[in-house]
């Protein structure tokens, strides 16, 4: 039975008929025998009270029949991980492809998009500037820009920004290739502070540019730039700094352990652990990569912390416990260059190998507690990927996109379609039924995914 035969069965004129004789009993000039009494009252309380739970229920049964929506608000999405629980799409694509609903120009870079509430927040350079994009997501039609001078440091790559806005509350944070960090409101893009973290921090830009994306706890905004720095993100104030150290390119993540906040990065000297409070250093383990491109965010389960690296570095599980990060298991079966690998149900799912090999680089399913490998794929180049309802929705390195079983028992295909060209390895995003990917060049398109009948 569907919600609307629920909803006419609740409805029916036994209710009905009961409803109106409750209504008639509470009136004034009802006779004293149909008065109700103090328990006659609290019996209508309890039935008026129980319909309209059921009618509630029948009201959630009808949605969940649906699209499950969700917004995507910055790197990795709301659980900072990845991973989207957004349902009601279908993998039963048509034979030629998907259409492209939109498509729009915001110039070379690789940052990925953020959305919410029907907005989506992207960045790239043109002509030798840098612009923050606030387009609509459903029509992608302009709603603002924020447009600066800025680098391209176009170094053996397309250059441009690698960094992904930040949306919380009524703002959005941004961090250019060299350093402008941005507070603008993300309804008018009007600037509410800005900073140079070259100057703040006393760094030099390193040598990919500044490409972590904001980590928002409290009212701290943390970054990741040659040192770990801490801004009130209301303000712009900087509150703390760690020491200086070879920078990284991936993100901060927090996690507690034993009541204290504490936080994980991986820059290119090694893994550190730093307290949320002050940024002064708890433990670190050495990991060094011969490029200095340490390149992906920490993947955190309890007290257990994941890091992987390319150029034949490769992935390793430490435990911290007692002050120490104690090696758990390391292996060369993971390299990410600079596409995080996504957690699942205990599985890792990503890609292991060099841009610069990308012929020979294989999607790769990993055990995360063991570091044993499941299965690997060939074929999608150094492309990314995120998880929704339990599927891999993977960007390859030339522009399909592809849904897969997320399953340690093999790898399997449910739907494939080309929806760009060129260079892809920024990740690609689904967000209330829409997949969004652009390219290297700055090529941005957005794909409706048919819905579940």
């Amino acid at each position: 039975m569907n919600g609307r035969n629920l909803t006419r069965a609740a409805s029916s004129t036994h209710w009905r008929g009961w409803l109106e004789d409750v209504g008639r009993s509470n009136r004034r000039d009802a006779p004293l025998s149909l008065r109700p009494t103090c328990a006659h009252r609290a019996r209508i309380v309890l039935i008026k009270t129980l319909k309209l739970l059921l009618v509630a229920l029948l009201a959630v049964m009808t949605i969940s029949c649906h699209l499950f929506a969700d917004d995507w608000p910055g790197w990795m999405g709301p659980g900072l991980n990845g991973v989207s629980i957004e349902g009601g799409w279908s993998t039963n694509w048509p034979e030629d492809g998907l259409p492209t609903a939109w498509s729009a120009e915001i110039g070379i870079g690789f940052s990925s998009v953020s959305v919410k509430d029907g907005l989506l927040y992207s960045m790239g350079h043109i002509d030798g500037n840098e612009t923050v994009w606030c387009l609509n997501a459903e029509t992608g039609i302009e709603v603002w820009s924020h447009s600066y001078l800025a680098k391209l440091n176009a170094n053996l790559y397309e250059g441009g920004p690698g960094s992904t806005p930040t949306v919380h509350e009524e703002s959005v944070y941004t961090l250019s290739i060299d350093g402008r960090l941005l507070a603008l409101d993300r309804r008018s893009g009007e600037v509410r502070w800005e900073r140079n973290l070259s100057q703040e921090l006393q760094v030099e830009m390193p040598e990919w540019g500044f490409d972590s994306s904001a980590l928002i706890l409290g009212d701290q905004l943390i970054v990741q730039g040659g040192r770990v720095a801490s801004f009130d993100r209301l303000t712009g104030e900087k509150l703390w700094q760690s020491e200086k150290h070879a920078a990284g390119y991936g993100s901060v993540r927090e996690f507690s352990l034993d009541g204290r906040s504490l936080l994980a990065s991986l820059d290119c000297d090694g893994l550190r652990i730093s307290n949320s409070n002050d940024g002064s250093q708890v433990a670190f383990h050495e990991w060094k990569s011969p490029y200095r491109t340490n390149s992906t965010t920490p993947i955190i389960v309890g007290n257990s912390i994941y890091i992987s690296t390319g150029y034949n570095i490769g992935c390793g599980l430490f435990r911290f416990s007692e002050g120490e990060l104690k090696s758990v298991y390391t292996n060369k079966s993971m390299r990410n260059h600079f596409n995080n690998s996504i957690l699942l149900n205990g599985y890792l799912y990503g890609f292991d190998g060099n841009s610069n090999l990308g012929r020979v680089v294989t999607l790769t399913c990993m055990k995360f507690d063991t570091g044993e490998v499941m299965w690997k794929e060939r074929g999608l180049g150094c492309g990314s990927l995120m998880i929704a309802n339990g599927k891999l929705v993977i960007l390859s390195e030339t522009g399909s996109l592809v849904i897969a079983e997320a399953s340690p028992d093999e790898f399997k295909e449910l739907a494939k379609s080309e929806i760009l060209s060129g260079r892809c390895w920024t990740a690609p995003v689904l967000a209330n039924g829409k997949v969004y990917a652009r390219n290297a060049s700055g090529k941005l398109v957005c794909v409706q995914l048919p819905s579940l009948e």
